[in-house]
């Protein structure tokens, strides 16, 4: 009785499962993700995406609503189509042949036209792809990759769903399928040496800038001189009982040798999520803590808050968060100093399960409501500071399945793809020209901490990089870095997981370029479907005419 039993389960299981057919597969319906689909569908394909989530959109509807765009004139193609969409959605008309003029901090570049409302943002993506049919398949965890020697013939999910296709993309912020189908990645932090990259490794800002002056905040936060990085101002002591490594480590200081200068190690940028918070009491669910708070996991915050006062720093709110404004009332809190980021607590996401990685998002989320929570209540807070927190709260008309709460984790960096070109910071800084451009990438380095970390007795956010490009015009991605090597995969494009070094991917890694290297994979990929060639031989040239005349921006100054 008992095997029949088990004998029935299987059978009811296997005919559950779904076996769906495409020409195009995309793994991951993120903001690429989407533009992918799309360019796929308009070159008369059959299109699916295969979700792990709920929502389309990634971080650019989960979110990062003051969106990081660079020169706004190295953006083409459908990502351009997509905010122009959004935009118009609140009256706005975007000006994409001039370059931005920002202030500072984030605002008409990041935070005026392109600041838009996520459940806005995931419509507009819904829309386009329901527009182009699009198939979209939400729930679908991928559990394995089945190969016919070097080319994909299937994905098989979690729930048992098979999709198959003749080409796939991968563009999923952790490069899953990409892992899964026996393609080399890296995790590590390259070394000074390997690429010839001063900015990459293990880094820290080895000079301090001690400041005494009474100093205000500029419009977003950012203070004059230090600009506000705090392991540059002043010294935080990061032991329980001051000045006793005996008495062990604060919480939210990591543990671990804090290693050489330049020389290569582990470690993702730190994760957050960027919360969409609301002033307005009708439209308002309170940010609550978790029930384990414990105001004592902040002490680093407190003495943080300590150091800045006894220099007379006017606090606000805009030490801990920088927040641009939404339309109706809304804020898009970005992460500073002490805000969002939980340094350490995203190394095991990239090869984390899905089950794994629920977990990990709940310790972020746990970590920033405590973080609020503490900002808005704690005596040792600044009165002006606990005011100015607690008119926030979560909207209620925002993630509307999660309480308010994001969807999406900012995932920063994950796996990347190693690959016959990689991508690095001598391309970035245009030290270095690559051929085949498949889009532009225009923005800073931007690395957010690796590890909060003791060094010669003190606290030192280690691997933490913010600087420009020399004044360096945008630069090309390379289509050698979309694809991996021909032996490893020939059906297969990755398109956020590129072949980058760490401290390259920290330029690439803005949505709008994401979005265009999907778009013109997803171009290259009908070409290499309808020629029956393999993703390495695609002819760049007939690639070329067809991202053109999908308005693609590939060479700069644009053509």
């Amino acid at each position: 009785m008992k095997s029949f039993l088990l004998a029935l389960a299987f059978l009811s299981s296997t005919c559950a499962a779904e076996v769906i057919e495409s020409d195009l597969c995309v793994y991951g319906g993120t903001s690429g993700g989407v533009a992918a689909a799309v360019q796929g569908a308009r070159m008369g394909k059959l299109i699916v995406i295969a979700e792990p989530g709920n929502h389309l959109g990634g971080m650019t509807s989960g979110g990062l609503s003051a969106v990081d765009i660079g020169d706004p004139r190295s953006v083409g193609g459908i990502a351009r189509e997509y905010f122009t969409k959004l935009a118009a959605t609140v009256g706005v008309t975007l000006a994409w042949d001039k370059a931005f003029k920002g202030d500072g901090g984030g605002g008409p570049a990041t935070g005026g036209a392109y600041a838009i409302e996520p459940h806005k943002a995931e419509q507009v993506f819904t829309d386009m792809a329901k527009e182009a049919g699009v198939k979209v398949h939400f729930g679908t965890r991928l559990a394995s990759v089945k190969k016919d020697g070097a080319r994909i013939t299937e994905l098989v999910m979690e729930n048992g769903d098979i999709f198959r296709a003749k080409v796939f993309i991968d563009t999923s912020y952790e490069g899953d399928l990409m892992a899964k189908a026996g393609v080399s990645y890296t995790l590590m932090r390259e070394g000074n040496a390997k690429y010839g990259e001063p900015l990459n490794g293990i880094h820290y800002t080895e000079k301090y800038i001690p400041r005494t002056n009474h100093l205000k905040p500029g419009p977003h936060g950012r203070v004059p001189g230090g600009q506000g990085v705090w392991d540059r101002d002043f010294p935080l002591d990061p032991y329980v009982v001051k000045g006793d490594p005996k008495s062990g480590l604060l919480p939210l200081i990591n543990e671990g040798d804090p290693g050489k200068q330049g020389d290569p190690a582990p470690g993702v940028q730190a994760y957050c999520f960027r919360l969409c918070l609301t002033t307005n009491p009708a439209n308002m669910i309170p940010i609550t803590p978790s029930s384990d708070y414990d105001p004592k996991r902040y002490e680093i915050v407190a003495r943080f808050i300590e150091a800045c006062l006894a220099i007379g720093d006017d606090m606000d709110l805009r030490w801990f968060s920088k927040h641009d404004p939404l339309p109706n009332d809304k804020w898009d809190f970005n992460t500073a100093t002490f805000g969002g980021n939980l340094p350490g607590a995203s190394h095991a996401w990239p090869e984390a399960s899905h089950a794994e990685r629920e977990k990990i998002a709940k310790e972020h989320e746990d970590y920033h409501r405590g973080l609020l929570h503490f900002l808005a209540t704690d005596p040792r807070v600044p009165e002006k500071v606990r005011k100015d927190m607690q008119r926030f709260g979560l909207p209620k008309d925002e993630f509307t399945d999660n309480g308010g709460w994001p969807h999406q984790i900012y995932v920063r960096e994950a796996r990347r793809m190693v690959s016959d070109l990689v991508m690095t910071e001598n391309h970035t800084f245009g030290r270095q020209a690559v051929s085949k451009s498949v889009g532009l990438g225009s923005y800073g380095t931007d690395v957010h901490e690796i590890r909060r970390i003791v060094k010669d007795g003190v606290v030192a956010r280690e691997g933490k990089v913010a600087t420009g490009r020399d004044g360096a015009p945008p630069y090309a991605v390379g289509y050698d870095a979309i694809v991996p090597k021909r032996s490893e995969c020939e059906n297969l494009f990755v398109t956020f997981a590129l072949s980058s070094s760490h401290v390259a991917f920290a330029s690439i890694r803005m949505e709008p370029v994401f979005m265009c290297s999907s778009q013109s994979a997803a171009a290259a990929a009908v070409i290499a479907m309808d020629a029956h060639q393999a993703a390495q031989d695609v002819n760049y040239e007939a690639l070329k005419a067809v991202l053109i005349k999908h308005k693609q921006v590939l060479t700069w100054p644009p053509q």
